[in-house]
């Protein structure tokens, strides 16, 4: 789970970061028999609210094909298998709403291993 995420790499899910969300997903097959895999959301978090409460979320941005996709994943969902980490940009923000409108300029990155 994400608490034993935190807890192994002592690192905090802040704004900045790219992250890779692994999350299970059932889904039924032509037979209708209920399959469960993992998928993956990679993109970077531009906002963490509620941060040490229950439910405490983070909103993780992406660009697909040129469109902005934005998920908000509540941190305590059971179907998070884990989060990993990749990159990390340097901000100076706590919520990252200006890269939805264009923002041009690259932001200083170093990656994570």
């Amino acid at each position: 789970m994400l608490i034993n995420y935190m807890v192994e790499t002592k690192m905090e899910l802040k704004p900045g970061l790219t992250v890779r969300v692994y999350q299970k997903i059932k889904e039924l097959n032509s037979k209708g028999e209920e399959k469960e895999r993992v998928q993956y959301f990679e993109g970077m978090i531009i906002a963490r609210k509620h941060n040490k409460e229950i439910g405490a979320t983070i909103t993780v941005r992406k660009v697909s094909d040129g469109i902005g996709v934005e998920k908000i994943f509540p941190l305590n969902l059971p179907t998070i298998t884990k989060i990993e980490i990749k990159k990390e940009a340097q901000v100076r923000q706590a919520k990252l709403y200006y890269l939805r409108s264009g923002y041009k300029k690259k932001l200083k990155e170093k990656v994570v291993k």
